[in-house]
């Protein structure tokens, strides 16, 4: 694949430290950061200077899960978006004025799926967002951003017995996320149910989060039209039809429901996750939506 480095190629060799690479390469291009560990779970957190900050305007804080399925090289699961990531935070280095951007790569996402959210190493991170009083910045998920070019914006129902003020605070950020999309992907994005990622520990701690990931423009069309002629997929991917402990114990070997997935899904965790998945063209669609939430200003 020509339009990927060799440096990406060692990210995705088995047994790589993918924490440790992170550090190593931000620091290579001119960009600090620092590793913050909470319930055994280490997390990358890029370092930018305090004049990239203007406490006047929201922070807008990406997340994006660096560790990955044993057997898998996560080639889009999330090596990916890990990757344009960083390129951005090396362009974030010289972004002109401030940009409010927080960074984190995030441990342990992949155990939400075995074991439930607060396993998450994301959970770790919101707990301790909320203890701060950290709880309004706009949070972006990115998972998965390695294949196609229709950015999707995961749908999220909330709970009916949400409190009216997150519900408000909630629907602000999808709003803004709608937009940025617009933006940077006039015509091209869409709106769709999607498994829960990281954005799933900040919403389990009060934190309005959304995710963002992508998908081939058929793969998209066909999971669309398949959400319309069955009205119970769209629950069964949400909760993925299994309790903690059918994950626990084995039972739900598979989405039972997979054959109506996009084809993008299926690969996940398998290893089929590969280099040879992705496509090109999803890096120049990432660097777009990247490069409108660093010049997106929104009061705090």
């Amino acid at each position: 694949m020509d339009f990927l480095p060799p440096e990406f190629i060692q990210y995705l060799a088995p047994g790589t430290d993918r924490c440790a690479f992170i550090q190593k390469w931000l620091l290579s291009h001119g960009v600090e950061s620092a590793v913050t560990v909470i319930d055994g779970k280490r997390h990358v957190l890029v370092q930018f200077a305090p004049s990239a900050y203007n406490s006047r305007f929201r922070i807008k804080t990406i997340v994006a899960h660096y560790d990955r399925v044993q057997g898998s090289p996560g080639a889009n699961d999330n090596s990916a978006a890990d990757w344009f990531i960083m390129q951005w935070a090396v362009w974030l280095k010289t972004f002109s004025g401030f940009h409010n951007v927080r960074i984190f790569f995030t441990d342990g996402e992949e155990l939400g799926w075995q074991t439930g959210v607060t396993e998450q190493g994301a959970f770790g991170i919101a707990s301790v967002f909320r203890r701060l009083g950290i709880v309004h910045d706009d949070v972006y998920v990115f998972d998965s951003c390695g294949r196609g070019e229709v950015p999707v914006l995961a749908k999220t129902v909330l709970p009916k017995n949400t409190a009216r003020g997150f519900v408000n605070q909630f629907s602000g950020l999808y709003d803004r996320a709608q937009n940025l999309l617009r933006l940077a992907s006039p015509g091209r994005w869409m709106c769709l149910p999607v498994p829960y990622s990281d954005n799933a520990s900040f919403l389990a701690c009060g934190i309005p989060a959304v995710a963002i990931t992508m998908l081939p423009a058929d793969e998209a069309t066909f999971y669309a039209r398949e959400l319309m002629a069955d009205k119970t997929l769209e629950g069964a991917v949400m909760n993925r039809m299994a309790t903690k402990q059918q994950r626990l114990d084995g039972t739900l070997k598979d989405y039972v429901y997979k054959e109506r997935m996009p084809l993008t899904w299926r690969l996940f965790h398998t290893e089929q996750d590969n280099v040879a998945s992705l496509t090109a063209v999803s890096e120049s669609v990432m660097q777009q939506i990247l490069r409108a939430i660093a010049e997106q200003k929104t009061l705090a």
